[in-house]
């Protein structure tokens, strides 16, 4: 036992020297090398987890399908894309430029000389968090899906695809109908994830409207709609380690609950945040309130084929009406801006020319007696639940619109009817909200006041609105491009298929100990380049 004790004592002496001589000569590579790894070991730190709160729990998890803003956030944090938007810094606040496209699983990308002809190198050595490799493959494999999907094809179509082809294992080339200047910002939304084409096929069709297969830097644990969505980190992610260790979407329908939760503490950010709290939530030392103006739009809409707004008079006279400053002090407490075109002011190209209509129910009068309404009219509006700020905007209205004789019947809806009823184009008029996730007037009025658009549910058909959409589609040119969409929003103005209410802020509250947040256009948070902080 002696033995063995003294062997152990100059065991550990002889450790000693070397620890001391390691500390010693921080030049000798590998005696500096074995004291970092030690020093590493003991000071390893520990990953904060992040807690958000979330109006709804998400409708699927199928990029391909995706439509909502939670479905859309559980997406970008399990899945990459081969593009991705860049960053800009406004006021102090990071935001995306939707312009800057940047790589993300493609290295670089060329293009032929008509622009119709984009051939991507995909990085080397990624792989999907299966261990499968992110190849040309499973490139295309993933926009044949997205042509093929009932939520992601108009967006396939609006990119001008007409096909995709394998040239070699890194190699892939997407083909154009025609130029397309919106193609590399469409490609960088959630809709063209990239999907691990061989765990989808080993698992079946269905398999991704409950389950993630990307190469994302965050793994999905738990998705339960009522309750909660967890990520955990991939720490084998190919853009490296994410600092956060896990991320859990707390699904919280009530905003005055998630407000609770933040000031509290218990959450760690909110999103939906009502414009009323947000000076309480700014007295919080411990928290910081991030209010960016966003294109996110609110719009009283008149279907354009239904009496009486398929007299545009009526329309142009509803404009008149609208309370405009009630709505921006009273209702958002200033947290959003005056709507003066179809496309949010932050749009590139956007103009306000042709927009005339200030408060003046004289006016109003005016035209209505022009329009043959001279005693007045009744008209349905239909009111989707969900939003507090709808609801008093239409009450505001309303009794407006009764003094100059116009009875506005409000007819309540819950959320989901309202957008099946919406979706027939048959409602006479409501409010809606939208948000162009590539900010870009041609993809905002080619959904909505294109005559063609899947989203044009107020009937609003211009001939020269569509020849100057479709001729800007094709333009190269982005001043001509520009001129083009200015000239179709000063028509879509002057014809007011709706009356423009206003520009949302993006609130989100956050804790003081967060970094990293940045704001895009799609409000979806990206988790992976926030940290938290002693």
């Amino acid at each position: 036992m002696k033995k063995v004790k003294l062997l152990s004592t100059l065991v550990a002496f002889s450790i000693m020297l070397a620890g001391c001589a390691s500390s010693a000569n921080p030049q000798t590579p590998a005696a500096t090398s074995a004291g970092t790894d030690t020093a590493a070991a003991t000071a390893a730190p520990v990953k904060k987890n992040l807690t958000v709160a979330y109006s709804e729990g998400g409708t699927t998890l199928d990029p391909a399908e995706a439509n909502d803003l939670t479905s859309d956030t559980l997406v970008l944090a399990a899945y990459d894309q081969l593009v991705t938007y860049g960053i800009k810094t406004e006021n102090g606040a990071s935001i995306a430029n939707t312009e800057d496209i940047k790589p993300m699983l493609a290295e670089s990308w060329e293009v032929n000389a008509d622009n119709t002809v984009y051939t991507f190198k995909l990085k080397s050595g990624v792989s999907f968090q299966s261990g499968n490799p992110v190849d040309a493959e499973a490139v295309a494999y993933s926009f044949e899906r997205v042509a093929k999907s009932s939520s992601g094809s108009f967006l396939y179509g609006m990119a001008s695809i007409k096909s995709v082809a394998v040239k070699d294992p890194s190699t892939v080339e997407v083909t154009l109908t025609n130029a397309n200047h919106n193609f590399l910002q469409i490609l960088a939304m959630y809709t063209f994830s990239i999907v691990d084409q061989k765990t989808v096929e080993a698992q079946g069709a269905d398999y991704l409207k409950t389950n993630a297969a990307g190469s994302g830097p965050f793994k999905l644990t738990k998705w339960d709609p009522a309750t909660e969505a967890v990520f955990t980190a991939n720490d084998s992610y190919w853009q490296g380690a994410p600092s956060l260790g896990k991320v859990t979407l707390k699904f919280t329908k009530e905003a005055s609950n998630r407000v609770l939760l933040l000031g509290k503490g218990d959450v760690d950010m909110a999103i939906e945040i009502p414009p009323k709290d947000v000076s309480t939530l700014e007295s919080n030392s411990a928290l910081t309130v991030a209010s960016n103006a966003s294109n996110r739009i609110l719009f009283f809409a008149m279907n354009n084929k239904v009496k009486p707004f398929d007299n545009v008079k009526v329309r142009q006279a509803i404009n008149y009406a609208i309370p405009y400053d009630q709505l921006l002090s009273g209702v958002m407490y200033g947290q959003a801006k005056q709507m003066k075109s179809a496309v949010a002011s932050n749009t590139p190209g956007f103009t306000d020319a042709g927009y005339v209509y200030e408060y003046n129910l004289d006016k109003a009068k005016a035209l209505l007696k022009e329009a043959g309404y001279e005693k007045g009219v009744d008209f349905d509006f239909t009111l989707g639940s969900g939003f507090d700020d709808w609801e008093d905007d239409a009450v505001l209205i309303q009794a407006e619109l009764a003094k100059i004789g116009v009875n506005m019947k409000i007819n309540k809806l819950a959320r989901a009817q309202f957008l099946e009823q919406q979706k027939t184009n048959n409602l006479t008029s409501y409010i809606s909200k939208w948000t162009s996730f590539v900010n870009d007037p041609g993809y905002h009025l080619g959904f909505l006041l294109y005559g063609k658009g899947s989203s044009n549910y107020i009937n609003y058909q211009n001939a020269e609105v569509d020849k100057l959409w479709e001729q800007a589609n094709l333009e190269t040119d982005t001043a001509k491009r520009t001129e083009l969409y200015k000239q179709a929003q000063e028509i879509i103005t002057t014809e007011a298929p709706w009356a423009y209410l206003y520009e949302y802020n993006r609130i989100v509250g956050m804790s003081n100990k967060i970094s990293g947040y940045a704001f895009y256009p799609d409000e979806v948070i990206r988790f992976y380049p926030l940290s938290i902080t002693e």
